[in-house]
């Protein structure tokens, strides 16, 4: 669809479903766990009923002392998933009104919310076409209902953390869960993910698993040229974080974003494929979860210091996930790397200066290297292209530092097709002097590691 058309669509879509209503939540402990089903209707004509399930573990605190239909903790926390989960659901015709039922919002939780919509979909109304402010995209109501409260919850010093199967999360997992009582989370398991549970020594009676059904109907409407696009996925997974934490009692909730997450992904524009990763994100967050929520939540990206080359740097400590580990949205479901998107050429290069040739050629299935149609990704990630692609990759400097030491290891070598391309394609003042020191020692102060945390990260580096 061209761009026009893609405009011109948007515009009939708005107009013809005029609003949205977040409608209700119903809660449920049954033998299989906690089942949450939200409703969420679109213009009268479209009614979805997304949906997530906590299958039953020894160490709930849910049917103790819970009252499911009155306990404002829980009635709190899942409203504010709903809250999130919305947003794939509004994007299909991103209708102006919307209307939210459940609960009051302060204007002060309005401008929050819109902030985070706004910017969360930054990439997909980049690619649709669309232009929009923040003010006028959309405005959020509330019906007459009671506000969210804030409420108190003894939790305790120990700890979450949340497993993609991707290099990040395997070192966040090394580097405290041989220090902290930890238990993984999983949403959507699938190989990797539990894999590297796994070989971190966690069996199922140590991972919280959260099971989260989209709509049919939603994939139906993609199908009939309804808007698509990117949601902030990693907003929707911290608000699930902290119910994982409330029912197990567990105070600190340690992601594994890196600095790396906070550059744009288009040059000259506040458009970036990871904000919901990014420090301002975090920061928003923690503001947002200490008002209206609860101040008891500990939420912090453990990596948050560090790039995404000193990471690659540590996880090489680890041979024991090479073969498990898997980054690749592409080969998701099948759990492999598909060896021909931008995910996988990134993760390539920013392993191969840590990992030797033939190892590496192991894990990847192929020497990148060596496609040729991977020659747009390589511009797009090393910034001679004006847009980094659309995946959580690293920065340009960091790609091109990456470059710089696996070119100086080739020496006067014959250099597969990539190599030989990139080198021909760069001045020789394109490399920086004292870049490679600067970026592998550098550590970012913008975090929010407590003093116990921050002394782990900094001895392990």
């Amino acid at each position: 669809m061209h761009q026009q058309d893609k405009r011109l669509r948007y515009a009939q879509l708005r107009a013809e479903l005029p609003y949205f209503i977040f409608e209700s939540f119903d809660i449920k402990v049954t033998n299989i766990g906690l089942e949450v089903v939200y409703h969420f209707n679109l213009a009268g004509r479209y009614h979805f009923y997304p949906s997530f399930t906590l299958p039953k573990r020894d160490f709930y605190n849910l049917g103790k002392d819970i009252d499911i239909r009155e306990d404002v903790r829980l009635q709190n926390l899942v409203f504010h998933i709903g809250m999130v989960e919305l947003v794939s659901y509004w994007k299909a015709a991103c209708p102006v009104q919307v209307i939210i039922k459940p609960f009051k919002l302060a204007p002060e939780q309005i401008a929050w919310w819109k902030k985070v919509y706004f910017h969360g979909l930054g990439e997909f109304f980049y690619l649709n076409s669309i232009e929009s402010e923040i003010h006028s995209f959309m405005q959020i109501e509330c019906t007459p209902a009671k506000p969210t409260r804030q409420f108190d919850i003894d939790l305790d010093n120990k700890l979450i953390i949340p497993v993609g199967g991707g290099k990040d999360s395997v070192v966040t997992l090394e580097l405290l869960s041989q220090q902290f009582d930890t238990i993984a989370l999983i949403m959507n398991p699938r190989g990797a993910s539990l894999q590297t549970a796994e070989v971190a020594g966690f069996t199922s009676d140590h991972i919280i698993e959260i099971n989260r059904t989209i709509d049919p109907l939603l994939l139906e409407l993609n199908k009939q040229d309804f808007l698509n696009g990117h949601t902030p996925f990693s907003a929707l997974l911290a608000f699930h974080c902290l119910l994982a934490s409330a029912i197990t009692g567990r105070r600190h909730i340690a992601l594994s974003n890196e600095s790396s997450a906070n550059e744009a992904t288009v040059k000259n524009m506040q458009i970036n494929h990871q904000y919901s990763k990014s420090i301002a994100f975090e920061a928003d967050f923690r503001w947002y979860v200490a008002r209206y929520i609860s101040p008891a939540f500990n939420y912090f990206s453990f990596l948050r210091p560090l790039n995404e080359l000193q990471i690659a740097r540590l996880f090489v400590r680890f041979p024991a996930y090479f073969d498990v580990f898997k980054s690749c949205n592409v080969g998701s479901k099948i759990d492999i790397w598909c060896g021909h998107c931008p995910k996988c050429l990134f993760a390539f290069i920013i392993l191969s200066p840590f990992i030797s040739r033939g190892r590496i050629v192991e894990i990847f299935g192929k020497d990148m290297f060596a496609d040729e149609l991977l020659w747009p990704y390589l511009l797009q990630l090393t910034g001679l292209d004006d847009i980094k692609p659309f995946e959580c990759v690293g920065t340009v400097d960091e790609v091109n530092l990456a470059m710089e030491i696996i070119l100086a290891g080739r020496g006067k070598e014959e250099l597969p097709v990539l190599l030989k391309r990139y080198a021909e394609s760069i001045s020789s003042t394109h490399y920086q002097t004292g870049l490679s020191n600067t970026l592998l020692n550098e550590f970012n102060e913008d975090h929010f590691l407590q003093n116990d945390f921050l002394s782990i990260l900094k001895k392990a580096i």
